[in-house]
């Protein structure tokens, strides 16, 4: 009767531990994974992207449209020294790409210690940024649209999932190409250990004809010794009209094959499209 009676306890026990994980991790609305900290990115990968920036009219690998690959060309980098896009900040979609310093933390209801959000704090451009874990829906379409978009987010095992509308209009690439205000964001957060992956799925129906997945990694800080601010005040780089802003007209842009040339591309691949993504495309650049 000993033996059966610790057997049953022992049943019941096994049985009802799963129940009581599934209730311990909806209460907290997280599987026991914290993403909090300081983080700063790992460069390697992608660097000259990361770092001083894409060269002029490389678009290689990129699903853009024709639209997108005429606004690019008709872009002139002088449009930097314009005041008006001299402190112009990065969209959410490619802020990560960039140097910054990355604080993560939860904010949590005092009574019942629910995670209401995840809070980030971007140190580029001193953007911050609300990822709502509680369940609230996304604003009506015609909502205004900021920098860093309306995010939820949920918990997919260890994975944290963030979905982001109602993003202004910004930039795939900062060589010229663009980003449209219609675009939505998908990404995924995967902590190991120290290191953090952040990936990220975005789908925009004007400039792209298929969704843009890209990858980086962050390193955890063990002491703060950054510069966490981002002091930008705009001045008159350049003497010009106020109403001129610099452009090249179709045809006319003088950096068409100069990253074509210098990596003994044929012009076409340069210009992107879906089908420079692939492998396969290196069978039809050998032929040309």
């Amino acid at each position: 009767m000993f033996a059966r009676n610790v057997a049953l306890t022992v049943l019941l026990s096994l049985i009802s531990l799963p129940a009581f994980s599934q209730t311990a991790g909806a209460f907290n609305a997280s599987p026991g994974v914290d993403l909090s900290g300081n983080w700063a990115p790992i460069r390697m990968e992608d660097q000259q992207e990361r770092g001083p920036g894409p060269d002029l009219v490389d678009y290689l690998g990129l699903p853009i449209t024709e639209g997108a690959r005429q606004f690019a060309l008709s872009w002139d980098a002088e449009r930097l020294t314009v005041p008006e896009h001299q402190c112009r900040v990065h969209v959410v979609s490619y802020i990560y790409r960039g140097p910054l310093n990355l604080r993560i933390w939860e904010e949590k209801d005092p009574q019942s210690q629910r995670v209401i959000a995840i809070k980030q704090y971007i140190s580029t451009y001193e953007q911050w940024r609300t990822i709502w874990m509680d369940g609230r829906p996304h604003p009506a379409e015609e909502a205004p649209h900021t920098f860093m978009g309306f995010s939820t987010g949920k918990w997919e095992g260890n994975m944290l999932t963030v979905y982001t509308t109602h993003i202004k209009q910004g930039w795939l690439r900062r060589n010229g190409l663009p980003q449209s205000d219609r675009a939505t964001l998908t990404e995924h957060y995967i902590r190991h250990g120290d290191h953090l992956t952040h990936v990220s799925i975005l789908t925009d129906p004007v400039y792209l004809t298929e969704p843009l997945i890209k990858t980086q990694d962050f390193q955890v800080l063990v002491q703060e010794g950054q510069n966490w601010l981002y002091p930008c005040d705009p001045v008159v780089e350049v003497d010009r009209p106020d109403d001129a802003v610099p452009n090249y007209l179709p045809g006319q842009n003088p950096f068409l094959g100069e990253f074509a040339d210098k990596h003994h591309l044929p012009v076409e691949a340069a210009l992107g499209g879906a089908e420079t993504m692939y492998p396969e495309y290196q069978k039809k650049m050998k032929s040309k």
